[in-house]
This record gives C-alpha cells, structure tokens and sequence, in this order.
C-alpha cells in the first residue's frame, strides 16, 4: 500500500546526525510520519496539526526494531529517551505529553517540506546566509542570545514529562533481575514503572535517592523471599522502609540463581560489591 512520500535535503548527510544511527533513525522516523496535511487530522478527538506525529516511547521502540547478527533486537526505553532528549536540545524536536501518547512537533518542518526552499536559488541564499533549516537550528544553538530561550523551552517541555532517563534505568534494571530469577516473566510497562520511581524521587513525603532504590532492587531480587514478592515497581515503592530495615538488619541471605536456592555467607551491602555497571550516577 502507497503511504506517501516525504521530502528532504541533501544537507542531512553533512549534519552532525548523520553520524548517530540510533538518533538519525529515530528523528526521520518521526519526520517521516509527522502529519503532511495542512488541515491536520484529529486522532480520538485530539487535533494534531501539519509536523506533527502521536507516538508513545514504548511504540517507537517497536517500530525501531532491527537485524543483528540474525536476531531481532530493539532500542531500550532508555536510549529512545536519551535520543529524544537531544533532539529537543538540539532544536529539532518539540514534545508534549497527553494523555494519548507523546505529541512529537519537528522543528522548522515547514523548511523541509517546502518546494520553494529546495530551489537553486533559495539554496544558494540559504548557505551564504544562516544554512538550511537543518543547520540553522544548529546556528541558533551556538547563538547567546537563544541558549537561553533553548534552555527555557526545554524546562517547560521537560516539566510535563513524566519520567527521565534515570527513571527509566531504574525500570530496566528491576525488569532485568526479576527476569534472572524468571525467565518467562513477560515484560511489564516500563514507561508506568518509570513514572513510579519518579514519584518516590520527587514526592516531598518520599523523597528516595536513585542510589538507594538502585541498591534495594539488587537486594530485594537476590532475597530468598523477597524476589518472589517485588515483582513491580509499585511494590517495591510500597514495601520500601521495610526492605531498608531488613537490608540492613541482615547478616546472612540467600542468593537466587537460576530460579534456585543456594546458601550463602555474602554480608548485607556485599550486593553493592559487583554492581558498578548499575551506577546510574546517583
């Protein structure tokens, strides 16, 4: 089936993203289904109007997916974020959160669909003057006086987010070790589990450090009892003071490997010992 087609310059290939695979293949895929209609559309009662595209984080990881090595593999939640993150830096994406997904604007979308701009003339205009609207965006960031108004903008996007990065990290490492203890654990919604922790990050009554939940979520998981029980993050955010105290009240535990109990002598905080690829920078 025909979907259309999209126009583009050839200046893309000497932009600086040209170089990022994950970033590239993220910001043509939004631009490549952005609205081309003038009028817009609306999507269950939602206007999106022209450069415009409704997607959530956890639909664009599945429609980024790829082939390597034969198998198939996809972009975590995290990356996916990260990539957005600089795309907003950058100037080339604006996003909102709605309730139906997160509305993603390109950026001087009109530059790049406009005939008129991809003429000879205007072209020659354009590169002895501010650049194409590609690079333009790139100018204005290096510009003083816009950093700030960047800078500004970017706040206000980021303030109706409901997660960071960091969050989400949290969310695939809880994931990850319940999956070590369960193979056939089917993946959860990471992007509400995500938002789970930023509350407890956030929440004036909660307040919780990204290092203290990063260590309760190795502990809880190589618990004999408790990595049958923290299966959520709702959970662990439910059970937290009382894991802390366990935590540290513990002198022995039992290691899950495998779905199987072993004895062990490890000391409570020995967990932390071999986790440095968990240091999320808290």
């Amino acid at each position: 089936m025909d979907k259309g087609a999209f126009q583009t310059s050839r200046n893309i290939f000497e932009s600086d993203i040209w170089n990022d695979v994950s970033k590239f293949r993220l910001f043509f895929y939004i631009y490549g289904n952005a609205v081309f209609a003038k009028e817009g559309t609306t999507v269950a009662g939602m206007k999106i109007e022209r450069g415009q595209f409704l997607r959530s984080f956890r639909n664009l990881r599945d429609d980024l997916e790829f082939i390597e090595n034969r198998s198939v593999k996809k972009y975590s939640l995290s990356v996916i974020k990260r990539k957005v993150d600089q795309l907003v830096k950058e100037n080339r994406l604006k996003i909102e959160d709605t309730e139906l997904g997160t509305l993603f604007t390109v950026v001087n979308y009109e530059s790049y669909q406009g005939l008129d701009n991809y003429k000879k003339d205007n072209l020659e205009r354009r590169k002895n003057g501010d650049g194409t609207g590609m690079e333009r965006s790139e100018n204005n960031n290096k510009n003083v006086n816009n950093v700030n108004n960047v800078n500004k903008d970017k706040k206000t996007l980021r303030s109706k987010l409901k997660f960071e990065t960091h969050h989400l990290k949290l969310a695939e490492l809880l994931f990850k070790k319940i999956k070590e203890n369960n193979p056939s654990a089917q993946e959860p919604n990471l992007e509400s589990w995500a938002n789970t922790f930023r509350l407890m990050m956030e929440r004036p009554k909660e307040k919780r450090s990204g290092k203290d939940i990063q260590d309760l979520i190795l502990w809880s998981q190589s618990h004999h009892f408790w990595y049958k029980n923290i299966l959520s993050a709702d959970k662990l955010r439910k059970q937290f003071d009382r894991l802390q105290l366990e935590m540290k009240d513990e002198s022995q535990f039992k290691v899950i490997k495998g779905g199987k109990e072993n004895a062990s002598t490890s000391r409570v905080g020995d967990h932390e010992e071999n986790n440095e690829r968990y240091d999320f920078g808290f």
